[in-house]
This record gives structure tokens, C-alpha cells and sequence, in this order.
């Protein structure tokens, strides 16, 4: 985490409508998407990021130089796009990848703005409807488009899909947070506590209680021998695994960013349309851990169970989401599975790689 005494650099600002660089060095460019004014009325901006397997030094062997289909990735909450190596790893599948810092978020977090704030998840159709318009511009307009969502990425993916069919080709969640924490009776009983708040003060923030800071961690940041242990292989040394990913925490924010009532009833209204049956016309891939074991401090099995949604629960809604979907589970999965452990993360992409040929390289 950044020390007070010695502040975190500034981070550039994309070019508006045009590709500049990126925070994550070469082969990533950004440009800023101008948005209209929402209720804020705070400038916000969404961010979009392309990798360009030709100038990227850690390309990835083999990666085509003809992409064959495009994805656009979405973050979870309190996080922006930070995983270079799925970007990479899309890319040798024959992806172009992009993905969308959205408003409020990571790169598109402007000072004085509320982090991640909206009132509806339908806010974010302006920034996906121009980053799936600048992508086909760029890649072409008969090329497969895949849609792929994290946490609140993915559940803000899933209604944006099922309110524009025919938009997609595919649509792919990974531990997407599609029903509240304790399943749809704890949704239930706590939405009237979050509208009390949200009358009468939407932007105030939930108090949560307070963490020893030893016990808060972030595997992002990677493996710390002192707590964590031996190392289960040494082969893994160099892996982000252990080393840590490139993570800006004024953008990730541990334990967790500020939770405010009425962002928490914009996830509560999309939660209750998911549950209430959506009708996602492509197919669908959701993708999430074996096992749960919810927990904001550390635990050992933080680093082999989702700490963040109930793994359960997400498995049983996604089935809902339309005709045809495909429910994934990876034992030792964590709550983003890109974070996983090296063997798990390779049982990701295997099954993200087969699914793909199977849904959209045909």
C-alpha cells in the first residue's frame, strides 16, 4: 500500500477519444470515453484499454496476428483492470481484448468524485454501448463479440446482456455477485434496511467495523512467507502468485472502498432482477469457486476459497440466466479466479479456451 509519507506517483490520463499509453506499460494503450452528465453532475469519464499483442514484450507464444472474435472485460467493485496476463492469455486464444475501467473507477476515478458511485446499474450502458462501438470500429462489425464480467462486473454484464439481445455472441462471468451474501432471504430482509438508509442519506457512508491491520491482506499483493507459510511449490516463485500483480491501491482499496446506501440498493435492484429469471439469448459461461468462505480478514483458506460472494448461491442463479449455460467450478479457486494459484488459473483458462471454440470459434 502507498506510504503517506512518500505519495503514490500521479497516474497519466488517457487522451479523450484517442489511444494513448497505459498504466500497465507496453503492449496496453487507454483512451477516455466522454459521458454525458449523469445525476452527479461530477464529469465522470469511463476508461477503455486495449492490448496490442504486436508491441508487448510479454506476448504470449503463438498469439495470432488476425484476432478472431473481441472481448470486453468489466471489473468488479472496488477494483479497475489490473490483469495484464488475462489479456495475454486472450490474446493467444485469438481475442482482441479490451476491457473498461468504468465511471467512477481505477483510471476513470477523477478527484473529488465518490468511488464506484451509481444508482443504477443501467448507468453503465452509455460507457458499454461506446466501448462495443469502438472495438467493432476497430476490429470489424461481423466479428463475435464476448461480454465478460467479474463480481459486480458480472452482474452488471448479465442485466446489460439480457436487456440487448442479440448484441453479443457470448457472455462469460467469472464469480459474478448475482445474489447477496446468505442468498435471497438475507436480500429480503436487509433491502428495507438499505432504502431506511438510502432516504435518508444515499451517499453516506456504512460504517463497518474496524480490522487490526495485520489482519487485512490483499492476494493481489502476493504471497508473504510470514504468513502465509512455505511455499506449495517452488516452481511458482516467479509467478504473480507470489511476486503480486501490478496493483495501484488508491483504486483497490483494502479492506474495501467506502459502501454507500444507494450504490448497495442499485446491486440489491439488479440482484432482485436475476432472481426474479433473466433471458440472456447467447450463451452463457459462469464461471466461480468450489467453495466459499466469507471472511473480509485472513484466513488460510482465503487463498483457495471465495472470501467475497457465496460461490453456492452464484451457481444456482446463474442457471436462470437463460437456455443455455454452463456452470464451471474450480477447486481452489479464489474470489477474482484470475487470482488463483498457478495450477487453478491454468484450469480456468483451459476451460475458458474449450468453451470459447466450442461457442464462438465455430
Amino acid at each position: 500500500m502507498s506510504n503517506p509519507a512518500h505519495p503514490a506517483p500521479a497516474v497519466p490520463v488517457a487522451p479523450v477519444d484517442a489511444w494513448g499509453p497505459d498504466v500497465l506499460g507496453p503492449g496496453f494503450r487507454a483512451r477516455t470515453l466522454r459521458l454525458l452528465p449523469d445525476a452527479e453532475d461530477d464529469d465522470a469519464v469511463a476508461t477503455l484499454v486495449h492490448h496490442v499483442p504486436a508491441l508487448d514484450p510479454a506476448a504470449l507464444p503463438g498469439t495470432p496476428t488476425a484476432p478472431r472474435f473481441t472481448m470486453l472485460y468489466l471489473h468488479g467493485w472496488n477494483d479497475y483492470f489490473f490483469q495484464a496476463d488475462f489479456a495475454r492469455e486472450i490474446s493467444r486464444i485469438g481475442g482482441a481484448f479490451y476491457a473498461l475501467d468504468l465511471r467512477r473507477y481505477g483510471r476513470s476515478l477523477r478527484e473529488g468524485q465518490m468511488l464506484g458511485w451509481v444508482t443504477s446499474l443501467t448507468d453503465y450502458d452509455e460507457e458499454i454501448g461506446l466501448a462495443l462501438a469502438a472495438m467493432r470500429a476497430a476490429e470489424g462489425w461481423d466479428t463475435p463479440t464476448v461480454l465478460c464480467g467479474h463480481s459486480t462486473g458480472g452482474l452488471t454484464a448479465a442485466l446489460w446482456a439480457d436487456r440487448h439481445p442479440g448484441a453479443i455472441s457470448a457472455l462469460v462471468l467469472n464469480s459474478a455477485w448475482l445474489e447477496i451474501q446468505g442468498a435471497e432471504p438475507v436480500r429480503l430482509a436487509g433491502e428495507p434496511v438499505v432504502r431506511t438508509l438510502a432516504r435518508r442519506d444515499p451517499r453516506r457512508v456504512i460504517p463497518i467495523p474496524a480490522f487490526p491491520p495485520e489482519s487485512l491482506y490483499s492476494l493481489a499483493d502476493g504471497w508473504v512467507a510470514e504468513r502465509d507459510g512455505e511455499l506449495p511449490d517452488p516452481a511458482w516463485a516467479d509467478d504473480p502468485y507470489v511476486t503480486g500483480w501490478r496493483v495501484d491501491h488508491r483504486w483497490r482499496m483494502v479492506p474495501t472502498a467506502p459502501i454507500r446506501p444507494g450504490w448497495l440498493l442499485a446491486i440489491l435492484a439488479g440482484q432482485a432482477r436475476v432472481a426474479a429469471g433473466l433471458d440472456v439469448r447467447c450463451p452463457v459461461l459462469s464461471m466461480g469457486s468450489a467453495r466459499s468462505h466469507l471472511s473480509v480478514t485472513w484466513t488460510p483458506e482465503a487463498r483457495r476459497t471465495d472470501t467475497v460472494v457465496d460461490a453456492d448461491a452464484t451457481a444456482r442463479r446463474a442457471i436462470g440466466l437463460g437456455n443455455l449455460v454452463t456452470v464451471a467450478r474450480f477447486d481452489g479457486g479464489v474470489h477474482d479466479l484470475l487470482l488463483s494459484a498457478p495450477p487453478v488459473r491454468e484450469q480456468v483458462y483451459s476451460a475458458l479456451r474449450r468453451w470459447l471454440r466450442g461457442y464462438v470459434l465455430t
